[in-house]
C-alpha cells in the first residue's frame, strides 16, 4: 500500500479503513476498471449493494487485483424489499462477490416492519455463524437504531447516511457515538459546493482541490466516507488525503457551512 492509511475501530474490535470506495451507479465493465484503479492505487475498503447490481463486477475485481482477500474491508447491503429472504440475498452475494465472508452487511434502509427488527435478528445470526464478521444498518435514525438494540441486545456497528458539511450536525454525530455506533457518511461531495468560498480558500492555503478539502474534513472526524468517481484521475485524487491536515480553526469554518 502506498501509505499506512486510518482506521476507525468498530464496537466489535474490527478496524475499517476510513476511505473508502463507493461503487453506487457503476455497471459492468465500468465498475470492474473504477474497482481495480481503486485498489492499484491503495483504497482497501470497497462498499457496494445488492440494489447496484455490480457485486460481480466488484468481486472479479478484487480477484483480479492480486490484492490479497484480508487485506480489502468489502461492504455490501441487503435492499429492504428483500426482507424476508436474508440468507438467499447473502448467498448470492457471497459467490458474486467470491469474497468467502463478509466484512461488514448492511440494512440499505429501514424495512417497514419495525425497523426491520426481523430482518437484524437474522443478520445477528450470520454474524455468529462467521459469514460476516461486522452488521450495521444505512439511513435510519436515531430512534430505529434504539429499537434495534432494545430488542436484541445488540447495536448496530456502523450507520451510513448522508453526510457532508452542508449536513454536518454535532447531536447526530454525539448521538451515534454515545450509541458506540460508527456514523458512516455517503455522497460526500454530491451534496457539496464545492465552489463555496470557505472551501477554496482553504484548498488554496494547502494546494489541493476543494474535494479533498471536504474528504478530509470527514477524515479530521474520524467519519468514513465513501467518495465514488470512474475518472481514475478522480479515483486517485479522492484518497490523495494524506500529505495535509486542516487545522482546528479550517475545522470548525467549514463545520459553519
Amino acid at each position: 500500500m502506498p501509505h499506512e492509511q486510518p482506521t476507525v475501530t468498530l464496537s466489535d474490535g474490527y478496524a475499517m479503513p476510513l476511505v473508502g470506495f463507493g461503487t453506487w451507479r457503476l455497471r459492468g465493465r465500468q465498475a470492474y476498471e473504477a474497482t481495480r484503479r481503486a485498489l492499484e492505487v491503495g483504497y482497501r475498503h470497497l462498499d457496494t449493494a445488492t440494489l447496484y447490481g455490480n457485486e460481480a463486477d466488484v468481486g472479479r475485481a478484487v480477484r483480479d487485483s492480486g490484492v490479497p482477500r484480508d487485506e480489502v474491508f468489502i461492504v455490501t447491503k441487503l435492499r429492504p424489499s428483500d426482507a424476508g429472504m436474508e440468507r438467499r440475498v447473502l448467498a448470492a452475494s457471497l459467490r458474486d462477490l467470491d469474497c468467502g465472508y463478509l466484512d461488514l452487511w448492511l440494512i440499505h434502509s429501514p424495512p417497514a416492519e419495525r425497523a426491520g427488527l426481523s430482518t437484524w435478528r437474522e443478520f445477528l445470526a450470520a454474524r455468529e455463524e462467521g459469514l460476516v464478521r461486522s452488521v450495521g444498518v444505512s439511513n435510519y435514525d436515531p430512534d430505529q437504531l434504539d429499537l434495534l438494540a432494545q430488542q436484541t441486545g445488540q447495536m448496530p456497528a456502523v450507520n451510513q447516511i448522508p453526510w457532508s458539511p452542508k449536513q454536518y450536525d454535532p447531536d447526530v454525530l454525539a448521538g451515534h457515538r454515545q450509541r458506540r455506533v460508527v456514523l458512516e457518511g455517503y455522497s460526500p461531495l454530491k451534496n457539496t459546493r464545492l465552489d463555496d468560498p470557505v472551501l477554496t480558500a482553504v484548498a488554496d492555503r494547502h494546494g489541493v482541490t476543494t474535494a479533498q478539502v471536504v474528504l478530509r474534513w470527514h477524515l479530521a472526524h474520524e467519519i468514513p466516507v465513501i467518495p465514488k468517481s470512474a475518472d481514475p484521475q478522480r479515483i486517485a485524487s479522492n484518497l490523495d488525503l494524506f500529505g495535509f491536515a486542516l487545522s482546528d480553526d479550517e475545522v470548525a469554518r467549514i463545520d459553519a457551512l
